[in-house]
C-alpha cells in the first residue's frame, strides 16, 4: 500500500530532510526557560512543528522541552516517538556536517539517520495514512530534543502530556528490536598523587559518554631527577610495541614538561570493538611508563588489570551473557577534578543480568583509595518476540519490503525506551553499516523512501488493530 503516494512525495521528503539536517541541533547552554536545550535544538522543532501544521496535522509545542504532530480521532493513542538533537559532528567529514549534501543518492550530513531522516519518514508515512485512510485510532509523532544527552524532554513530556498506548520509535534498525540491553555510566577516581612524572592535564575533545574516543592528549611534567629524554625514549618505546598511534610532543621541554597525543577510530559505545579507543591506547603506555620508574597510581593500576583493551565484562570479573550478547564496556571519558583523576566508562548490560548485580561487582573490585559513582542507568527494554507488537511490525517489514524479519537485540539505547509497549522499528536496513553517530553519518535516498512506505504500512496496521 501507499507506494504511488509516497513516490509522488519524494522531492519534498528529500528536500525537508536535508532542510532539517542543515540546523545544528546540539544541545548548548540557554538562559531562555523556552529554550532548555539550546537556540539550535529550539529551530529544529519549530520547524518540524511548522512543517506540521503546513501538511495540514495538529501541533503543539510543549514548552520547549518537546513537542508533537497529530492526527485522527478517537480514544486511544499510538505513539512514533523520534528525536530532532544530535551529538556533535566530530571531525574530518568529507562533506560539512550540517551542509545535507546529496553525493550518489545519499544524503550526507549529522542525524541523516539519526533520527532526522527517520522521524521525516515518520512524518510523510503519516501524512499518507491522514490523506487517504479512515481510521479510529490518533496517531501522535512525538519529538524528543534531549535524547543523546540525559532525556529530560521525554520526562518533561511524561508529566505535562497523554502517555500513547502503544508505539514505535525510528532510532535503530529494521526489522524490529525486541530487546535492548541495560546502560550504565561509571566514573571511577583516585587521587592525583604527586608523583615524580606527574599527569597535570587532560583533553580528550569532550568526548560524549557512548562514544567510543577518537583523540586523547595527556600532559605531563617529569621531575628534574628523571632525565626527560631518556623518559621521552622509554615512552617511545612503549608506544612502538604496541603499534599504537600515539605521538609525542615537546613544546614545553625547557619545563620538563611534554604531551601525548593519542589518535583513535570513533564508534558507537554499544559497539567499542568497531572503534580504536584512544583514552586506552593512553593509559597502557602510561601504566606501563610508571611501572618503570617504580611510580604507583593506582587510576592507571585499576585500568590497566581490570580494563586494559578489553570491549567485555570479563576483566571485571563480571562474565554474563545471554541472547542480547555480553556484557560491554567503553573507557569514554578521562579528566581531572579538584586533584582527582576520573575515568568515566559506558557499560551496556545483558538484558537478563540486573543493574544492581553490576554496581556491587563494581564496587568491590575497587582498592580503598578510589570512590565510584553511577549515572545514566536504564534498564533492559524487553519484549518477547511473539509479543503482538513485534510480529505485528516484523510481517509489515516482510510485506513491504520482502526481507526477512526475525526481531533483533542490540546493545544500543534507543527512544523506544521511553514508554512501555515501544520498540524500536528501523530505519537502518538490513546489512547496512550503522552510521549513527559516525563520520560522513548518511542515509540514503532509497533507505529514506522504503523506510517511509514501511512506516505507513505499519501505521496503518496498528490502527486497524
Amino acid at each position: 500500500m501507499f507506494e504511488k503516494e509516497i513516490d509522488l512525495l519524494k522531492e519534498d521528503i528529500i528536500s525537508s530532510t536535508c532542510e532539517l539536517i542543515r540546523i545544528p541541533s546540539v544541545l548548548s547552554d540557554s538562559s531562555s526557560p523556552s529554550m532548555p536545550f539550546g537556540e539550535n535544538c529550539n529551530k529544529a522543532l519549530e520547524y518540524m512543528l511548522d512543517l506540521g501544521n503546513r501538511l495540514g496535522f495538529r501541533t503543539k509545542n510543549v514548552d520547549g522541552y518537546c513537542g508533537y504532530i497529530e492526527f485522527g480521532e478517537g480514544d486511544e493513542l499510538v505513539g512514533i516517538v523520534g528525536h530532532l538533537d544530535v551529538v556533535p559532528e566530530g571531525e574530518n567529514w568529507t562533506y560539512p556536517p550540517f551542509s545535507a549534501t546529496i553525493s550518489k543518492d545519499k544524503i550526507y550530513g549529522r542525524g541523516a539517520i539519526d533520527d532526522k531522516g527517520p522521524v521525516i519518514a515518520s512524518l510523510y508515512a503519516m501524512k499518507v495514512v491522514m490523506d487517504t485512510c479512515n481510521i479510529t485510532k490518533r496517531v501522535r509523532l512525538i519529538l524528543g530534543l534531549n535524547e543523546e544527552n540525559d532525556w529530560k524532554c521525554i520526562e518533561y513530556y511524561k508529566k505535562h502530556e497523554e502517555i500513547p498506548k502503544f508505539g514505535f520509535s525510528p532510532d535503530a534498525d529494521f526489522p524490529c528490536i525486541y530487546a535492548e540491553k541495560g546502560l550504565l555510566s561509571v566514573y571511577v577516581s583516585s587521587p592525583n598523587l604527586e608523583s615524580n612524572i606527574q599527569i597535570i592535564d587532560v583533553d580528550c575533545n569532550q568526548n560524549a559518554i557512548n562514544v567510543v574516543p577518537k583523540y586523547c592528549e595527556i600532559t605531563l611534567s617529569v621531575d628534574k631527577s628523571i632525565s626527560l629524554d631518556d623518559c621521552i625514549h622509554n615512552l617511545q618505546n612503549l608506544v612502538d610495541s604496541h603499534h599504537f598511534s600515539i605521538s609525542i610532543h615537546k613544546e614545553f621541554i625547557e619545563k620538563n614538561i611534554f604531551s601525548i597525543n593519542s589518535h583513535g577510530v570513533s564508534a558507537h559505545a554499544a559497539h567499542p570493538d568497531l572503534g580504536i579507543n584512544a583514552i586506552s591506547q593512553a593509559l597502557v603506555v602510561l601504566y606501563e611508563l610508571f611501572e618503570m620508574y617504580g611510580i604507583t597510581n593506582d587510576l592507571l593500576s585499576y585500568f590497566y588489570k581490570n580494563l586494559n583493551l578489553e570491549y567485555n565484562g570479563k576483566s571485571l570479573g563480571i562474565d554474563v551473557q545471554d541472547e542480547s550478547g555480553f556484557l560491554t564496556l567503553n573507557v569514554a571519558q578521562l579528566n581531572i577534578q579538584e586533584s582527582n583523576l576520573v575515568l568515566g566508562m559506558n557499560l551496556r548490560i545483558p538484558i537478563h543480568t540486573t543493574i544492581d548485580l553490576i554496581k556491587e561487582n563494581i564496587t568491590a573490585s575497587l582498592p580503598s583509595s578510589m570512590a565510584v559513582s553511577f549515572s545514566g542507568e536504564k534498564k533492559a527494554l524487553y519484549l518477547p518476540k511473539d509479543n503482538w507488537l513485534i510480529q505485528t511490525l516484523c510481517e509489515v517489514f516482510h510485506k513491504t519490503t520482502g526481507l526477512d524479519a526475525t526481531p533483533i537485540a542490540i546493545g544500543g539505547a534507543t527512544y523506544a525506551r521511553a514508554f512501555p509497549n515501544f520498540v524500536s522499528f528501523g530505519a537502518n536496513m538490513p546489512g547496512n553499516k550503522d552510521m549513527c553517530h559516525q563520520i560522513d553519518e548518511f542515509i540514503s535516498v532509497d533507505n529514506l523512501m522504503l523506510a517511509t512506505k514501511i512506516y505507513a504500512n505499519a501505521i496503518y496496521e496498528l490502527c486497524k488493530r
